[in-house]
Order: structure tokens, then sequence, then C-alpha cells
């Protein structure tokens, strides 16, 4: 899977957990929180709906690597490589 994959795949997941998030002006530097007004479940959720589609297992102390569309990216690259 490509960084780009990997970008659309977390909008995607994104998109199922809030219907109403608006990707338009989506800054893949600034925090996906801050953007999109996430709260704590539905980064939960994103976590969980990785776990489920590709059995990844995200340790909570890495969470924060998954602040921005790049650095999740960035993360979930090397895991995500082979699929």
């Amino acid at each position: 899977m490509t960084r780009a994959d990997i970008t659309d795949l977390i909008v995607e997941i994104i998109a199922d957990i809030d219907d109403e998030a608006d990707f338009d002006n989506l800054d893949p530097e600034k925090p996906l929180r801050d953007q999109l007004d996430l709260d704590s479940m539905d980064f939960l959720d994103i976590v969980m709906e990785l776990r489920k589609r590709y059995k990844i297992q995200i340790p909570e102390e890495d969470y924060p690597q998954l602040a921005t569309l790049n650095s999740c990216a960035t993360y979930l690259e090397p895991m995500l490589k082979d699929v």
C-alpha cells in the first residue's frame, strides 16, 4: 500500500465515523482532531477500525504519531507496505 493509499484509507475511515466531516480544506500537516472536530472516542474508533481491517496493533503510547494525516501515513506505511 502506498502513502497515497494510506491517506485515502484514513480519510475513508474518518468519513465512515463522521459523515459530516469536511475534507475540502484538510491540511495534511495539521492535527486531524482540530480540523475535523474529532473527539477521543472518534480517534479510538479510527484505531479500532485499523485493527479490524488490517490486524494492526497500535499501542496507546504511539497515538500521538497519528495526529496528522501525514504522520498517520508515515507511521502506518511500514505496517501496510505488503497489503
